[in-house]
């Protein structure tokens, strides 16, 4: 059984002195994230590919906002080099994150590689963002009210891991693959419930899914058929941005947000609506799943958490 709530942007608590990470967050979801993170008194370090974009969007949020305290920082997800270079700096420099938002993501390019061979799509929406969390989770694990919160889809209902082909190198779909890097985006955020809770870690993973929102991951990304269906046909069904950011903003700030539960949309299908507690589906919430994830992650980046699998 669902919780329902209602819950706005003005039910955010005064975040003043807590450092908030969000990747990609000079567009979309991410961009709406820091606009209200920053509003409420929090300093976001936003995490983005292109500086250039970065820096535009915080104008853009301080324009309206002066006081809006945003530094910008650049992170290419699918670079697991790039994402330890990032991860040192921001140790070095800033100390403790209190939460990260790990909201960056591509949706069904044309297969491609990343810098390392992995497919883009689980390359940049998992692998980075595991390895990313990986290395900073010590410093986390000092902050206030730590969390982690790692964005889903609800398309994650329909993925699975090609563990035999997790590249395309056999047969690659672009929106197959992308439903796997979502399905692994739930995967690992309800995996690493299960281990930082084993852990007594103070840590808290929780997912958010947005529903249907119109940003630009449907139009830059997708080619094709799936750019006129998602970019096209469906765009007057898509609710807006700032919308869209309300489950991750409910699970990064909301006092009673629980680990490991999934936040989406209250409306029909989760498509939009306000934050409400949904159901991760079955094969995501799977433990021994999670186990087999978790194993290949830390291989595939070499980042390891310390943390004992839970079921020990």
């Amino acid at each position: 059984m669902t919780k329902r709530m209602r819950w706005t942007t003005e039910d955010i608590p005064d975040l003043s002195g807590r450092v908030f990470v969000v990747t990609g967050a000079n567009s979309g979801l991410g961009l709406e994230t820091t606009r209200a993170l920053a509003r409420s008194g929090g300093r976001v370090v936003m995490a983005v590919r292109d500086e250039a974009k970065g820096r535009r969007a915080a104008a853009a949020i301080t324009a309206g906002q002066p006081d809006a305290d945003l530094e910008v920082r650049r992170l290419d997800l699918a670079d697991l080099d790039a994402v330890r270079m990032f991860a040192d700096r921001l140790t070095a420099d800033r100390g403790r994150p209190d939460v990260l938002v790990n909201n960056a993501g591509v949706m069904a390019p044309p297969r491609s590689l990343s810098p390392q061979g992995h497919e883009l799509q689980f390359a940049g929406n998992h692998l980075g963002h595991f390895a990313l969390t990986g290395l900073l989770l010590g410093r986390l694990t000092d902050g206030s009210d730590p969390r982690v919160v790692t964005v889903t889809s609800a398309n994650h209902r329909f993925g699975r891991l090609h563990f035999d082909d997790l590249d395309g190198e056999r047969g690659y779909a672009p929106m197959r693959f992308y439903n796997q890097s979502k399905f692994a985006n739930a995967v690992f955020g309800r995996e690493l419930h299960r281990r930082l809770a084993a852990a007594g870690s103070p840590v808290r993973s929780v997912l958010a899914h947005p529903g249907y929102a119109a940003t630009h991951l449907q139009t830059s990304g997708p080619v094709g058929l799936t750019k006129v269906l998602f970019g096209r046909l469906l765009a007057p069904l898509a609710q807006s941005p700032a919308q869209g950011a309300l489950p991750q903003l409910y699970a990064a700030t909301a006092p009673d947000a629980e680990g490991g539960a999934l936040i989406g949309p209250d409306g029909p299908g989760e498509l939009r609506g306000g934050p409400r507690t949904v159901q991760l589906s079955r094969a995501a919430a799977d433990p021994e799943t999670g186990r087999r994830l978790w194993d290949l992650s830390e291989e595939l980046t070499g980042v390891h958490y310390g943390l004992a699998p839970a079921s020990s």
